[in-house]
């Protein structure tokens, strides 16, 4: 049984995925993955097709040395509990949280280190400690890293919740630089590059609100609470569809927003088990999310935005991109000769 068919049977979550989100997918059907350890994020692998979702596996600011990161395959299909796991061998991970994968490597936000892992064998392929921006002559802080994204042009962005601070990652020279340090970031949790514009968007854990960085390091405020409202409280993940809708997590409300491409928010689903760091599967149009309460995540089918069919019409597969469309009909009229 589905998490998602689970919650909805519990007297005080009548209501879950509320917009058009369908529950069939390319991958068969929707799909839940279970025995996890409070799972942070959930990732595609673009260039092998397979998905990865970090667990935690104990307190988020420990280093406990047991965290590990679960694989799946192109059908979601699960490979490997714990593909890589820390105190296994020489991989050193100890609270994993957010994850990108740029070619055959998976970055990993794990405390104060950015690690990297070969997706073939697990194998480490790089740990690179990052400090927090100096308060003082005598010690160099501890980072707290909590997201790592990819922005397609050979660097890394973390972000360090504690610190509001964004850093970039020069993966030629694997070294770090700090990007932005600003209060205006509010602990800044997801990160997600956006694939047309090029600007970082930042998520807010501690103010709930979402800000645009530019490559430079200039902090804008997309959207935030307004003094009689609060929509949002702590927000986890950040994503992109294929259309440029964004998509954000409210751990704490338990919803799923989507932003349309005027501006327009909508929740696409609520009574969420802690919904964290998400993604979208671009290729597949998938939302993956993980329940890190939960210690399950799942994957679903997003909607593709109608053209105007009208309501009475019935809507296919096709309209979800998971089927060819229909020939179009001959025009009326005499045959032309």
């Amino acid at each position: 049984m589905s998490l998602l068919t689970r919650v909805i049977s519990h007297p005080a979550a009548w209501l879950i995925w509320i917009i058009p989100v369908v529950i069939v997918s390319p991958l068969g059907a929707q799909i839940t993955v279970t025995e996890l350890q409070s799972p942070y994020s959930f990732v595609h692998d673009p260039l092998e097709k397979g998905y990865y979702i970090s667990s935690v596996n104990g307190e988020a600011e420990t280093a406990d040395n047991n965290g590990f990161i679960t694989k799946l395959d192109p059908n979601g299909k699960l490979l490997n509990l714990k593909f890589i796991q820390g105190g296994k061998g020489d991989v050193t991970l100890h609270a994993p949280k957010g994850m990108a994968v740029v070619e055959h490597v998976l970055y990993v936000a794990d405390l104060d280190t950015l690690r990297g892992f070969d997706t073939t064998t697990g194998k480490p392929v790089l740990t690179l400690t990052i400090r927090s921006p100096v308060t003082s002559q005598s010690e160099l802080p501890q980072a707290s890293l909590s997201d790592v994204t990819f922005d397609g042009k050979g660097r890394l962005y973390c972000s360090d919740q504690k610190a509001n601070t964004i850093y970039r990652v020069d993966l030629a020279t694997q070294t770090f630089s700090v990007l932005v340090t600003d209060r205006a970031l509010a602990g800044p949790s997801g990160l997600v590059v956006h694939p047309k514009s090029g600007q970082i968007i930042a998520v807010s854990w501690d103010k709930g609100k979402i800000s645009e960085v530019s490559p430079e390091g200039v902090v804008t405020e997309l959207f935030s609470n307004g003094f009689f409202s609060s929509r949002f409280q702590n927000l986890r993940g950040v994503d992109f569809d294929r259309w440029g809708n964004m998509y954000v997590s409210d751990f704490t409300t338990g919803k799923v927003w989507r932003m349309s491409w005027d501006k327009q928010f909508q929740v696409i689903a609520e009574f969420l088990p802690s919904p964290g760091d998400l993604s979208i599967d671009r290729t597949n149009n998938l939302i993956l999310v993980p329940f890190e309460l939960a210690h399950a995540a799942e994957m679903n089918g997003l909607e593709t935005p109608s053209g105007g069919k009208p309501k009475q019409e019935k809507r296919t597969l096709a309209d979800y991109g998971f089927i060819p469309p229909p020939p179009k009909p001959a025009p009326e009229g005499p045959a032309k000769k």
